[in-house]
């Protein structure tokens, strides 16, 4: 079960994709449904199969939506988290190798479509919280232990 923080701007985007959702998608693929049925038999109608599976994908993720949102607790910044890893940082990581990563530390429901995003409860995340610059960490994973050493803390100033 994924830790249910989220940051501000995480959750207005899931209200915002609700809203599309609910208020535009939903309506146009319904109206497509209820045009494909009124065709005629209904199994061997592309448009309606199609529709039908695409408005069930929709309410399936309204549905989450709306009970993932009531239970997501915000994570606001605190100026006492300057110069520690805490949920909500942009976090630079070097290896033994030489290798950097540069990543946020957000909730579960943020990391998708992102790149740059890791979840709260990723190894990496659970082993950096409250460290700070030149600090080392060393991240278990089915891979193996690596160590990293933190390069840089910042927090998002539009928040």
């Amino acid at each position: 079960m994924p830790t249910p923080l989220i940051t501000e701007q995480g959750l207005q985007q899931l209200k915002d994709e609700l809203d599309h959702l609910w208020r535009v998608e939903r309506p146009e693929v319904t109206q497509k449904v209820s045009w494909a049925a009124s065709l005629g038999d209904r199994s061997e109608n592309a448009d309606y199969q199609y529709n039908k599976k695409r408005l069930r994908e929709i309410d399936r993720r309204v549905r989450y939506l709306r009970k993932s949102i009531d239970k997501l607790k915000v994570v606001r910044y605190h100026p006492d988290q300057e110069g520690k890893v805490f949920f909500g940082a942009w976090v630079e990581v070097e290896s033994e190798t030489g290798e950097t990563k540069r990543f946020r530390i957000v909730g579960y429901d943020e990391i998708f479509n992102r790149k740059d995003y890791i979840s709260i409860d990723s190894p990496m995340a659970r082993a950096l919280i409250k460290k700070s610059v030149d600090d080392e960490a060393d991240v278990t994973t089915e891979a193996g232990t690596t160590t990293w050493y933190i390069n840089a803390i910042d927090y998002p100033t539009a928040e």
